[in-house]
């Protein structure tokens, strides 16, 4: 876990960087906020292309061959975006990484059930997503540090200094995957024989009580003839909605209302994801400990539902501002990592390779279509309140889809047969 942790930092950093590069490089290449949108959502274009078919790849390859490989791959796009000129090679790049990385978060969600049973899921998968909020952490001061100290050094711009040493990272942890990561409990060499033997039990007792209670192993098939799949793609649709719009657009807003000293901008952006990160793991245990999903993931979204709304008020200062939209980070996160508890609990087999990758391909659509909102309404109005408002929508209805979600038992639903 902490290896896939570190692992993650760096893919989010990867993909959401683009934000503090903004800050300097829209300007030094002419692109207007519409066309950063796009080029910043179009990640998710190629993403949503690839994800499943190398999910399905990683259950056949493993995940040492598989994501090691994929790692090095995209962090040598992302260092490459520091070669960008033009509105064309921008979304070329960008798109290229997200195909790129389409592999890894789902990648990692199915591997989780190769080791943990489902009464601990929640909390693994909430330990792992904590990189996420914890990747704003620390991107933002580094980010603004590069931005703030190494302008023009060498003949590059910082922002172009961004992409390279923000990219290298990755590049090493790919390597390193490759000779550390084992595929499952049976082959982890650094496990004893009664470690291995306890956990394949466990694992193997949990695929017997399936079968018994009539869940068959399912198809690939299954996932997508099931409607509660469906719901579910709808539902993290709505929390990455509001989850990129304010990765790709929490820096310029911080440059907007509170300062515009790229250093300075860093540093404030902590302060959301460092409260989400504590907050969700705390969220993801108590509902580990109360056994109950679909509540914790719709109280989240209403919550960010109030506080994208609420940082809209006419004439809201810029520290309140920012109180609310912290607050709006703590309910995506705390719902993201709830929510994967649901489809993992009611799909296997081939159906949870696939079924994960679709839910998540088709909510990561969403990191298109927030971005790109938010850059036409800027260039439009010059403001963030409708976009805003666009978030809190997103949430809201993330929030009410998920009530939805029938389970004739407390976190698993009914997938066909």
């Amino acid at each position: 876990m902490p290896f896939l942790f570190v692992c993650y930092i760096f893919a989010y950093a990867d993909r959401v960087n683009v934000g503090f590069a903004k800050l300097q490089m829209q300007q030094d290449l002419k692109m207007s906020d519409a066309v950063y949108g796009v080029g910043a959502g179009i990640f998710f274009l190629g993403y949503f292309i690839f994800e499943i078919p190398s999910n399905m790849i990683m259950q056949r390859l493993g995940a040492r061959f598989w994501l090691g490989p994929i790692m090095i791959l995209w962090g040598v796009v992302s260092a490459c975006t520091m070669f960008v000129r033009s509105a064309t090679s921008f979304y070329v790049l960008r798109f290229v990484l997200g195909m790129v990385e389409s592999g890894f978060f789902p990648g990692v969600i199915l591997y989780l059930t190769y080791w943990y049973t489902r009464q601990h899921r929640a909390k693994m998968v909430a330990t792992f997503m904590t990189a996420n909020p914890l990747s704003g952490v620390l991107v933002g001061p580094i980010s603004g540090a590069i931005l703030a100290f190494t302008s023009d050094a060498g003949g590059l711009r910082a922002w172009q200094w961004l992409f390279l040493f923000e990219g290298v990272p990755s590049i090493l942890a790919g390597a390193v995957t490759m000779f550390f990561l084992d595929d499952n409990p049976s082959r982890a060499k650094w496990l004893t024989s009664d470690e291995r033997g306890l956990l394949v039990d466990r694992l193997q007792k949990e695929e017997d009580a399936k079968r018994s209670g009539g869940e068959s192993r399912h198809r690939l098939i299954d996932a997508f003839k099931s409607g509660q799949v469906w719901l579910l793609c709808v539902v993290y649709f709505g929390f990455v909605m509001g989850n990129y719009g304010l990765w790709f657009w929490l820096p310029q807003m911080i440059k907007d209302t509170l300062t515009q000293d790229p250093w300075k901008i860093g540093l404030v952006s902590v302060i959301p994801w460092a409260t989400a990160a504590i907050a969700m793991v705390v969220f993801a245990h108590h509902s580990d400990s109360t056994g109950e999903r679909r509540w914790h993931v719709a109280l989240a979204a209403i919550l960010g539902f109030v506080a994208f709304s609420a940082s809209t008020f006419p004439g809201i200062s810029g520290a309140l501002g920012l109180a609310a939209l912290t607050f709006a980070a703590i309910a995506i996160m705390c719902g993201q990592s709830t929510f994967w508890a649901l489809p993992t609990a009611a799909l296997s087999g081939s159906a949870a390779a696939g079924g994960i990758a679709w839910i998540n391909s088709v909510g990561n659509l969403a990191g298109y279509v927030s971005p790109f909102i938010i850059g036409e309404i800027r260039d439009a109005t010059g403001s963030m309140t409708l976009a805003l408002l666009v978030l809190s929508a997103s949430c809201l209805m993330a929030g009410l889809v998920v009530l939805q979600v029938a389970k004739p038992k407390k976190d698993r639903m009914r997938v066909p047969e």
